[in-house]
């Protein structure tokens, strides 16, 4: 897979996180996918993956800026900020970092980063 593919398919995972769109993430990821929320949870699998996507403290879809992108090999690095609003109506904004490792064309483990930021 190019690096371009691989660019465009974390573009494909960020607008379905943008969007709240399940089948959207899920169509980027392997059956057996890992994502590794560092300090929080670790999913296994696409079913726990979906258990993560929307979570029960917040309110519909992040806001999502990519600020950089680092490409070597099978992996892609993102950097970014956020904003989300929490079921309480109270925003909350973050710092992120996501590392994905590909294999055969698809997202096969995801490492998120995510720091809180003053409002």
């Amino acid at each position: 897979m190019t690096n371009t593919a691989q660019r465009a398919l974390v573009n494909e995972y960020m607008d379905g996180f943008r969007a709240s769109d399940h089948a959207r993430i899920l169509a980027t990821v392997t059956d057996d996918v890992e994502w590794v929320i560092h300090g929080h949870r670790t999913t296994r699998g696409k079913a726990e993956f979906d258990s993560e996507i929307d979570n029960p403290a917040f309110i519909g879809g992040p806001e999502l800026t990519v600020q950089r992108v680092f490409e070597d090999g099978p992996v892609v690095i993102t950097t970014g900020e956020g904003r989300a609003e929490t079921v309480g109506h109270t925003p909350f904004r973050f710092a992120f970092n996501d590392l994905f490792t590909f294999r055969e064309g698809l997202i096969a483990r995801v490492d998120s980063y995510v720091v809180p930021l003053p409002q």
